[in-house]
Protein backbone atom coordinates (compact mmCIF):
# COMPACT_ATOMS: atom_id res chain seq x y z
CA UNK A 1 0.00 0.00 0.00
CA UNK A 2 1.35 3.46 -0.74
CA UNK A 3 2.38 5.46 1.91
CA UNK A 4 1.10 9.42 1.57
CA UNK A 5 3.36 12.25 3.14
CA UNK A 6 2.76 15.92 2.44
CA UNK A 7 6.50 16.37 0.68
CA UNK A 8 7.09 13.89 -2.88
CA UNK A 9 8.96 11.33 -2.47
CA UNK A 10 12.44 11.64 -3.82
CA UNK A 11 13.48 9.62 -7.19
CA UNK A 12 16.79 8.49 -6.41
CA UNK A 13 16.41 5.16 -4.06
CA UNK A 14 14.16 2.12 -5.41
CA UNK A 15 14.09 -1.61 -6.39
CA UNK A 16 14.10 -3.49 -9.57
CA UNK A 17 13.23 -7.16 -9.64
CA UNK A 18 12.69 -8.58 -12.61
CA UNK A 19 11.03 -11.74 -11.18
CA UNK A 20 14.24 -14.57 -12.32
CA UNK A 21 14.89 -15.61 -9.04
CA UNK A 22 17.83 -12.88 -8.07
CA UNK A 23 16.05 -10.48 -5.57
CA UNK A 24 18.41 -9.75 -3.14
CA UNK A 25 21.29 -10.42 -5.33
CA UNK A 26 23.64 -7.93 -6.91
CA UNK A 27 23.01 -8.02 -10.06
CA UNK A 28 23.48 -4.57 -11.47
CA UNK A 29 20.76 -2.29 -10.32
CA UNK A 30 19.31 0.15 -12.71
CA UNK A 31 20.25 3.58 -13.00
CA UNK A 32 17.10 5.06 -14.63
CA UNK A 33 13.57 3.91 -15.11
CA UNK A 34 11.34 5.51 -17.58
CA UNK A 35 8.15 5.10 -18.99
CA UNK A 36 5.82 4.16 -16.28
CA UNK A 37 2.82 4.74 -17.40
CA UNK A 38 -0.71 4.23 -18.41
CA UNK A 39 -3.77 4.93 -21.00
CA UNK A 40 -7.15 5.14 -21.28
CA UNK A 41 -8.82 5.79 -24.58
CA UNK A 42 -12.25 6.69 -25.39
CA UNK A 43 -14.64 6.06 -27.66
CA UNK A 44 -17.04 8.00 -28.78
CA UNK A 45 -20.97 7.54 -29.86
CA UNK A 46 -23.92 9.81 -30.26
CA UNK A 47 -27.82 8.75 -30.71
CA UNK A 48 -28.65 10.09 -33.76
CA UNK A 49 -31.70 11.48 -31.89
CA UNK A 50 -29.79 13.17 -29.25
CA UNK A 51 -31.13 16.29 -27.87
CA UNK A 52 -27.70 17.58 -27.95
CA UNK A 53 -25.25 18.02 -31.01
CA UNK A 54 -22.20 16.57 -29.37
CA UNK A 55 -20.60 13.00 -28.94
CA UNK A 56 -20.17 11.05 -25.49
CA UNK A 57 -17.00 9.69 -24.27
CA UNK A 58 -16.98 6.43 -23.14
CA UNK A 59 -14.39 4.33 -21.79
CA UNK A 60 -12.66 1.62 -23.88
CA UNK A 61 -9.52 -0.13 -23.83
CA UNK A 62 -6.58 0.97 -21.53
CA UNK A 63 -3.17 -0.27 -22.51
CA UNK A 64 0.99 0.80 -20.37
CA UNK A 65 3.64 2.30 -22.10
CA UNK A 66 6.81 0.72 -22.39
CA UNK A 67 8.77 0.68 -20.19
CA UNK A 68 12.92 1.71 -20.02
CA UNK A 69 14.96 0.55 -18.01
CA UNK A 70 19.20 1.57 -18.07
CA UNK A 71 21.88 0.36 -15.82
CA UNK A 72 26.12 0.16 -16.08
CA UNK A 73 27.46 -2.67 -18.19
CA UNK A 74 28.50 -5.40 -15.27
CA UNK A 75 28.78 -8.57 -17.20
CA UNK A 76 25.78 -10.16 -16.03
CA UNK A 77 23.66 -12.05 -18.16
CA UNK A 78 20.03 -12.13 -17.13
CA UNK A 79 18.54 -9.45 -19.47
CA UNK A 80 20.53 -10.79 -22.35
CA UNK A 81 19.11 -14.23 -21.78
CA UNK A 82 15.76 -13.25 -21.17
CA UNK A 83 15.39 -11.26 -24.41
CA UNK A 84 16.60 -14.60 -25.95
CA UNK A 85 13.90 -16.10 -24.56
CA UNK A 86 11.76 -13.95 -26.58
CA UNK A 87 13.75 -14.35 -29.46
CA UNK A 88 13.14 -17.88 -29.10
CA UNK A 89 9.35 -17.67 -28.66
CA UNK A 90 8.68 -18.87 -25.30
CA UNK A 91 5.41 -17.85 -24.67
CA UNK A 92 6.51 -17.87 -20.99
CA UNK A 93 8.93 -15.37 -21.19
CA UNK A 94 6.64 -13.16 -19.83
CA UNK A 95 7.15 -11.90 -16.06
CA UNK A 96 5.81 -9.45 -13.25
CA UNK A 97 8.50 -6.87 -12.63
CA UNK A 98 8.33 -5.04 -9.50
CA UNK A 99 9.72 -1.64 -9.17
CA UNK A 100 9.69 -0.42 -5.03
CA UNK A 101 10.11 3.53 -4.10
CA UNK A 102 11.63 3.52 -0.85
CA UNK A 103 12.12 6.58 1.40
CA UNK A 104 14.98 8.35 1.23
CA UNK A 105 16.40 6.71 4.57
CA UNK A 106 19.27 4.25 3.38
CA UNK A 107 18.05 1.83 6.41
CA UNK A 108 14.52 1.49 5.82
CA UNK A 109 13.91 -1.75 3.28
CA UNK A 110 9.76 -0.55 3.09
CA UNK A 111 8.46 0.71 0.61
CA UNK A 112 6.85 3.45 -0.13
CA UNK A 113 5.27 2.94 -3.60
CA UNK A 114 5.52 -0.32 -5.58
CA UNK A 115 4.41 -0.88 -9.35
CA UNK A 116 3.58 -4.21 -10.71
CA UNK A 117 4.59 -4.41 -14.66
CA UNK A 118 1.94 -7.05 -15.69
CA UNK A 119 3.14 -9.76 -18.06
CA UNK A 120 6.46 -7.45 -18.93
CA UNK A 121 8.97 -8.96 -22.06
CA UNK A 122 11.65 -7.43 -23.53
CA UNK A 123 11.54 -5.59 -26.73
CA UNK A 124 14.63 -3.90 -27.52
CA UNK A 125 18.09 -4.05 -26.12
CA UNK A 126 20.68 -1.64 -26.59
CA UNK A 127 23.98 -1.61 -25.65
CA UNK A 128 26.80 1.06 -24.58
CA UNK A 129 28.00 3.61 -26.87
CA UNK A 130 31.21 3.08 -27.02
CA UNK A 131 34.36 5.64 -27.72
CA UNK A 132 38.31 6.45 -27.60
CA UNK A 133 38.54 10.09 -26.59
CA UNK A 134 37.58 9.60 -23.23
CA UNK A 135 37.61 7.68 -19.95
CA UNK A 136 35.01 9.04 -17.28
CA UNK A 137 31.78 8.27 -19.15
CA UNK A 138 30.21 4.73 -17.66
CA UNK A 139 28.82 2.06 -20.55
CA UNK A 140 25.55 1.87 -20.23
CA UNK A 141 22.84 -0.83 -21.35
CA UNK A 142 19.16 -0.61 -21.94
CA UNK A 143 15.84 -2.71 -21.84
CA UNK A 144 12.72 -1.90 -23.08
CA UNK A 145 9.81 -4.00 -22.07
CA UNK A 146 6.32 -4.21 -23.02
CA UNK A 147 3.87 -4.49 -20.48
CA UNK A 148 0.15 -5.38 -20.40
CA UNK A 149 -0.82 -3.75 -17.34
CA UNK A 150 0.77 -1.80 -14.61
CA UNK A 151 -1.03 -1.84 -11.22
CA UNK A 152 0.35 0.93 -8.07
CA UNK A 153 0.08 -0.92 -4.46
Amino acid sequence: MAQFRETPYSVFNYLVNLDDGTEGDIAGGFSEISGLNAEVTVAEYRNGNAPVNYVTKIPAIHKAGDVTLKRGVIGAENIYSWLDQVRAGDVAAKRNVTVKLKSEDPTSATAVVTWKLVNAMPIKWTGPTLTAKGGSDVAIEELVLAVEHIEQE
